[in-house]
């Protein structure tokens, strides 16, 4: 019997630090991302999911060949996102907030759906994981596109619970804010000028005083988390309070 992991954007980040912890725990590890790297017991698949219909096509080719692995547990972590472009909601072009919310939110709910569909009558262990943001719950001048799509997000994971709830076969559905994490997104924020970002400077401090998490410390928490049955249901939960 196997542990089966689809992991969205392993290729950097959270989602590369997940693919090395999954995979160093005996996981068969699929990485969906638009660029690929080689490791050692993980399977790196090229697709643009910017690109419905490819991402689509991709996700469900992958979803055939694992019904043919004789499975005890099978999970779809939705980790793939983006910031954008920070400005106040007026300053962005259409076509940036459109990526967004495509990578943020609609890839999710479609992989999701796909997911749900094509394993319902698997019976074994099935869960979504969706990494979000505290940025779901707080909002930022700036970010409106970002908070809108990882609070989308948070609602997603709920709503797929009440609904697989009294289903056979359900599937589990956990949503996670790692935090302040070190990663390219936050490169990305302290570089922003503060005409367009007034925060920008608390992200500074937070780089300059060593307290943002690592990709690895995060993908750790998680593993536990997943592995020993703490997350709840329908509940999205921030790392710095568990």
């Amino acid at each position: 019997m196997n542990n089966v992991i689809i992991i969205t954007g392993g290729s950097k980040g959270i989602g590369q630090a997940l693919v090395e912890k999954y995979s160093t725990e005996k996981y068969i590890v699929f990485s969906l991302s638009r660029s690929t790297t080689k490791m050692l017991d993980a399977t790196y698949i090229s697709v643009d999911l910017l690109q419905i219909e490819e991402a689509k096509s991709v996700f469900k080719t992958l979803l055939n060949h694992i019904k043919k692995i004789d499975l005890s547990s099978i999970t779809l972590i939705n980790n793939a996102g983006r910031l954008g472009e920070i400005s106040n909601l007026e300053h962005i072009p259409s076509e940036d907030i459109h990526q967004s919310i495509l990578l943020n939110t609609t890839i999710p709910l479609i992989f999701s759906s796909l997911f749900i569909k094509e394993f319902s009558d698997l019976n074994c262990k099935k869960q979504i994981i969706n990494i979000s943001s505290g940025a779901a719950k707080k909002p930022y001048t700036g970010w409106s596109v970002y908070c809108s799509s990882k609070a989308a997000l948070d609602m997603m994971t709920a709503t797929i619970a009440e609904e697989q709830k009294d289903i056979k076969n359900n599937v589990k559905c956990f949503g996670i804010r790692p935090g302040v994490v070190d990663t390219n997104m936050q490169s990305q924020i302290r570089e922003t000028n503060i005409s367009n970002f007034k925060n920008v400077q608390r992200f500074i401090d937070l780089k300059n005083n060593n307290e943002l998490y690592t990709p690895k410390f995060v993908a750790e928490r998680i593993f536990y988390l997943d592995t020993n049955e703490k997350l709840q249901n329908g509940t999205t939960i921030d790392l710095r309070e568990v």
